[in-house]
């Protein structure tokens, strides 16, 4: 930050009660969209990808949306395609072509036309950048069941995989819980080489620049080591040889054993891992395995997916997943935060919501590897009791921890204490945490040729484990004498970068990443002037923007990082760098007054903030998302904790959050 930035310590809010209307009228809005149970849910925001693939699956099993669906979709998909003519991954991102083979074959089958602009300008940026030959596996995958690409374009992923012991190299249960759940119906879907129903036999052969039915492997992938990927390419050849040898009826009880899985595994409505990949494979495969279309399993496969849409008066589109018990509890914080009365009382009713949504009963997949834990955590969806995760929980019981302290305040001992045992027995030996599995770090595999998105597994992360560091020390908790507390701080000191800041996988991307970390250092009792504390504030203020606000996007998650790029500040990431610089000790320093002074400039009449950037993460270069609640209540939080530590002088937060 420049001299000239930093002379400026005086935000344009508080003297003349801007501040506190902000916050007052950001409250009042966040009250007025509560549900009448008392929960909190927003939408949910992908890319181009899962609109594509839920029209697409329709088209795959034979039954297009209506008519006027189907044009909502269209007109989504031509709303988001990049000045570059293609589709991006996040807001203003570069084209992917991947991403863009899928929007232009959804759109094609819609009844869009060829030689409609749009269409044309997609179709040439495409093929300048290698055409539907550098498309992912997935893409792949999808067009071989079009019939676009032959099977011999995918990696073998023979379904004999789910019948493999635990100590084989690969077993499901080495692997993500998104990827798991995903991979059991598409290893069916491969093992039939099932063919879409497409009943308007459409094809993109025209984003080939060679006849796309001579397409062989895919290519190793940047973040894939050669050694590593050429043996997994031998053991692929070997595999297309063996493969078709394999006796039937081994065969049949590998299908049964994955439709087993996953009929276990559904979770009524809410889909199978309650996320979308798993779920529309899931209805392709009872669709094509001839299930009837009243058979409970398949119909409720589709119910379960059709609720994942959001349609408005001139558009549509499919989330990935809903976050409910995620933006309750990130609500909560910020309502707690700003402690008026009604605040407070909406608090508690958003908190009687989520303790029976605590999972018991239920032992996961996550037992596997921990089969004498008990089960104690929070899922991110409605239900999803097979997949809770760590965060989530973490999340949850800070803001039943900072109710309870309030005077009348209903208390929560059972619930913390179980989400407690939970989160502490899903400690990786590391001494970080995963989200929803313990000690999923083998990195071998994402070399295999399948893996070439670099998403496979589920390893131990800087801003899940910090928030469970930053749980366990609300709860009281002491580095002197509290071993999973110590072990988690010390995985938080050892992962911080060279410039100051550390990673962040769930949300984009260094800002948050250094955001969750510092507050969970100052929960456990760093000090301001510890040299992590002092190296995290520089970089926070080394990377503002010369608008007061904080910005990053996708692009940090370029293998060839090399520090810090700027992007358009957002609401949600200001608010993230102003907490963490709240945490570092840093309430005087003149980079949060202009924080502050510009979430101040840039709400809107609504009382909440235009946020149409993406600033989360689902998988890095991969899939991005964009929480439409981040700023709402992202930046609630920051403003009402930058008031109260001043008014109180303080100088450090007393949360872990």
């Amino acid at each position: 930050m420049s001299k000239a930035m930093a002379s400026s310590r005086t935000p344009v809010v508080g003297a003349d009660g801007k501040l506190e209307d902000s916050i007052r009228r950001a409250s009042d809005a966040m009250l007025a969209c509560q549900q009448a149970d008392g929960h909190w849910v927003f939408e949910l925001e992908a890319d181009c990808t899962i609109p594509a693939e839920y029209v697409l699956a329709h088209h795959f099993i034979g039954a297009p949306l209506p008519a006027e669906l189907e044009q909502k979709f269209a007109a989504y998909l031509r709303r988001i395609q990049g000045k570059h003519g293609g589709w991006p991954l996040f807001h203003d991102g570069d084209l992917d072509v991947s991403a863009s083979v899928k929007a232009y074959l959804a759109l094609k089958a819609i009844g869009d036309k060829p030689d409609a602009e749009h269409m044309r300008r997609a179709r040439e940026a495409i093929l300048a950048r290698g055409g539907g030959a550098a498309s992912n596996v997935f893409t792949r995958f999808l067009l071989a069941l079009f019939g676009v690409v032959t099977w011999r374009s995918v990696p073998v992923m023979p379904v004999e995989i789910v019948l493999l012991p635990q100590w084989f190299p690969f077993h499901l249960s080495k692997i993500s819980y998104w990827s798991r759940t995903t991979i059991v119906p598409m290893l069916v879907l491969q093992a039939i080489k099932a063919k879409a129903r497409n009943p308007r036999k459409v094809s993109v052969d025209e984003l080939f620049i060679d006849p796309p039915l001579t397409l062989g492997p895919p290519r190793k992938a940047a973040h894939q080591r050669t050694s590593w990927f050429m043996l997994f390419r031998a053991i692929d050849m070997l595999l297309r040889v063996g493969v078709p040898l394999i006796p039937k009826r081994i065969r049949q009880r590998a299908i049964d054993r994955a439709i087993a899985f996953l009929t276990s595994h559904l979770n009524g409505l809410e889909g199978i891992g309650s996320i979308f990949p798993p779920m529309v494979y899931a209805v392709m495969m009872f669709d094509a395995l001839g299930f009837a279309r009243d058979n409970p399993l398949y119909k409720t496969a589709r119910q379960a997916l059709d609720r994942l849409v959001v349609e408005r008066a001139g558009e549509a589109y499919c989330q990935p997943c809903k976050s409910p018990i995620w933006d309750t509890g990130l609500v909560s914080h910020a309502l707690l935060e700003t402690g008026t009365p009604a605040a407070v009382a909406q608090t508690a009713r958003a908190l009687k919501w989520l303790e029976p949504l605590q999972i018991l009963d239920v032992k996961g997949d996550w037992a596997d590897w921990r089969p004498n834990l008990r089960p104690g955590g929070w899922a991110f969806q409605y239900v999803n009791d097979y997949y809770p995760d760590v965060d989530d929980t973490a999340v949850v019981v800070m803001a039943m921890d900072r109710a309870a302290r309030l005077p009348q305040g209903r208390q929560y001992p059972d619930a913390i204490a179980r989400a407690r045992e939970w989160v502490v027995g899903m400690q990786s030996a590391n001494g970080g945490w995963g989200a929803f599995d313990a000690d999923n770090n083998y990195e071998y595999l994402n070399n295999i040729p399948f893996a070439d998105h670099g998403a496979l597994l589920d390893p131990p992360t800087e801003d899940v484990s910090a928030r469970c560091v930053s749980m366990l020390a609300q709860l009281g908790e002491r580095v002197e004498d509290s071993p999973a507390l110590a072990r988690g701080v010390e995985y938080l000191r050892k992962t911080q970068l060279q410039d100051g800041s550390w990673f962040g996988r769930w949300g984009m991307n260094y800002i948050y990443g250094t955001w969750s970390v510092v507050c969970a250092l100052n929960a456990a009792g760093l000090e301001p002037a510890a040299p992590e504390m002092r190296k995290a504030a520089a970089w926070i203020t080394s990377t503002q923007n010369p608008d007061g606000g904080w910005g990053e996007d996708g692009t940090s998650y370029k293998l060839g990082y090399k520090g810090h790029e700027p992007a358009p500040s957002t609401a949600s990431q200001t608010a993230w760098a102003m907490l963490a610089l709240m945490a570092t000790g840093d309430v005087d320093h003149p980079a949060l007054a202009r924080g502050v002074d510009y979430l101040a400039r840039t709400q809107g009449s609504d009382g909440f903030w235009a946020e149409p950037r993406y600033t989360a993460t689902g998988f890095p270069r991969v899939f991005y998302l964009r929480y439409h609640g981040y700023a709402k209540f992202f930046p609630l939080t920051a403003l009402a904790r930058y008031r109260d530590l001043v008014k109180t002088n303080s100088k450090r937060p007393a949360f872990g959050m």
